[in-house]
């Protein structure tokens, strides 16, 4: 068995035991709809066998009468049990997908900032869409397909002994002919997931890249490569289908023969007088409605082929071992006071270290600028202030306690972060805003504004605090953008101010407005900054890093 395939056929039979409690309805009343079809088929035995002896239509009556309540018993059981399946396939794959989003949530932005985006929202929305029918279909006709012709093949073994243990055998048959066609499926819908996961992320990153495939005048071409990716995973979607199509046929061949045989059966023990017309007919009857369990296990198959296929993936994000989750918190979240001993980080597939037993501190209410080369480990270290990773080896503290130990909600208090690109969604800048802060005041929304120095801005703004604001700040300028991530993090007021490359990408004039709007911010709070370009750095203590300074700075830092 292959490594990829044990964990997702493990991650599926753990969702099935999750499923068991919301699938008793579904599968109960599916049972109740079958039971009720073998009575039927008695019923209408016994009308037949009344009309080909030519009894008094009276007699046919009561029996026919019977029969056409039990057609409207099945419709209306088999109508709940599909409402019922759905709603609970609905329920496991909502739940399902919230565990998958909070799962990724606890892996942090250095686990899915590796990851391919479009690979991420795969998993997230199409791999578990893909589980409705595993949910909603399938696990309900595994336990109707064991239930049903069973109970079927007892009912003809009080009849006929032959033709009971022949029709108990049948449903080794069929599941011997899914088995069959199930080899190339589970294998093709592998395939077709791995490609629709790698087509999604490529159309997604080149959508992302637009602008530059314009300027490059590449779009022609890379129009061309999309179509072929989307060609490949068209063909893989028929070698799906083609595999579904074939494992119909065979089981199909597998109810004609089983018809047949009954039916021969059938046909010699009336002629040797040791079976009833009425049992004959309702043997004839039996198969019809023994096999509509395995025709729905069938149609059901497909789905857990794809579930199999969309499984893979998510077993392998759910085997993620997650770090533990921090539950300290700070005794006097008032100050903010960093001290990093020998802190080391190593990535895989790099040889050399981001950082290597770097020291720093940085009292209560002091600037420390961070300075150096792309690549240096600026930003691994503000990962490590972040808690967002803890170190392979050393300790980053805040106020005496590991960062990474503290819970989340301290985290939160204690620190705002404010990046190059800041993250505005489209909604109105005054959701915009209390992100910061969930239930300021207009008031307060305001002096944030103004301590950011968009005051300006607001006023032109024409619906004011309710304007619109699009994806990413669509529609307000770099600049601007950035003084509403400051006006959100004056919001916050968080004691630690951490800032990456705040005036990357900005102009001479907008940075030094920008500056001015976080000195304003930076006044009374410890601030830890990493920046490239020494004119816009904040007054403070400066810390170079870097491979041709590490090692005299880190002994200067230590004394």
């Amino acid at each position: 068995m292959s490594r990829s395939k044990r964990p997702a056929r493990a991650f599926l039979a753990t969702e099935a035991r999750r499923a068991r409690r919301r699938a008793v309805l579904p599968v109960a009343l599916g049972v109740g709809a079958g039971l009720a079809a073998i009575l039927q088929a008695w019923l209408v035995a016994a009308v037949l066998a009344l009309v080909l002896r030519g009894a008094p239509a009276a007699d046919a009556l009561p029996p026919l009468a019977g029969a056409a309540l039990l057609v409207l018993l099945r419709a209306g059981l088999a109508a709940w049990q599909e409402a019922a399946a759905f709603a609970a396939g609905a329920g496991l794959r909502q739940d399902l997908r919230a565990r998958l989003f909070a799962h990724i949530e606890a892996l942090g932005p250095a686990w899915t900032e590796a990851r391919e985006s479009g690979a991420l929202a795969s998993a997230l929305v199409e791999r578990t869409e893909a589980l409705q029918g595993f949910f909603a279909r399938w696990l309900p006709a595994v336990a109707m397909a064991a239930v049903l012709p069973f109970a079927a093949g007892l009912v003809a073994f009080g009849i006929d002994a032959t033709v009971g243990i022949g029709l108990l055998l049948l449903p080794l048959a069929s599941a011997l002919a899914l088995a069959i066609g199930g080899i190339g499926a589970a294998r093709a819908a592998r395939d077709q997931f791995r490609e629709l996961a790698r087509m999604g992320a490529h159309f997604l990153d080149r959508m992302r890249g637009l602008g530059t495939l314009v300027v490059l005048n590449q779009q022609e071409a890379e129009a061309r490569r999309i179509a072929a990716v989307a060609d490949d995973f068209r063909r893989r979607t028929m070698a799906v289908m083609r595999v579904a199509v074939l494992t119909s046929a065979l089981l199909e061949a597998v109810f004609v023969t089983a018809v047949a045989l009954v039916a021969l059966r059938a046909g010699l023990a009336l002629r040797a007088g040791t079976m009833q017309l009425h049992q004959g007919l309702f043997l004839l009857l039996l198969v019809p409605e023994m096999f509509m369990p395995m025709r729905a296990l069938l149609a059901a198959y497909h789905d857990r082929q794809q579930a199999g296929g969309a499984a893979e993936a998510l077993a392998e994000i759910m085997d993620e071992p997650a770090p533990v989750a921090g539950t300290l918190a700070l005794a006097d979240p008032a100050r903010a006071e960093i001290v990093v001993e020998r802190a080391s980080v190593r990535y895989a597939g790099r040889e050399a270290p981001a950082l290597d037993g770097f020291s720093c501190r940085a009292a209560d209410g002091e600037c420390v600028v961070l300075m150096g080369p792309s690549g240096a480990g600026k930003s691994t270290l503000l990962d490590l202030l972040l808690g967002l990773r803890a170190p392979d080896s050393g300790r980053v503290l805040l106020n005496g306690v590991p960062i990474h130990a503290l819970s989340a909600a301290a985290r939160a208090q204690a620190i705002t972060w404010i990046g190059s690109r800041p993250k505005l969604f489209a909604g109105t800048l005054r959701e915009n805003l209390l992100l910061g802060r969930p239930g300021a005041s207009d008031a307060e929304l305001l002096h944030a504004l103004h301590a950011a120095q968009l005051g300006p801005v607001l006023a032109r703004l024409p619906q004011g605090l309710d304007s619109q604001v699009g994806e990413g700040g669509f529609g307000l300028s770099g600049g601007e953008a950035q003084r509403v991530a400051i006006a959100r993090a004056w919001l916050r007021d968080s004691r630690l101010l951490l800032l990456d490359e705040p005036t990357a990408h900005l102009d001479p004039a907008t940075e030094a407005q920008l500056l001015e709007s976080l000195r304003n911010l930076a006044a009374g709070r410890t601030v830890i900054m990493a920046t490239h370009s020494p004119a816009a750095a904040l007054a403070g203590r400066v810390v170079t890093l870097g491979p041709a300074v590490r090692r005299e700075r880190h002994r200067e830092l230590a004394q």
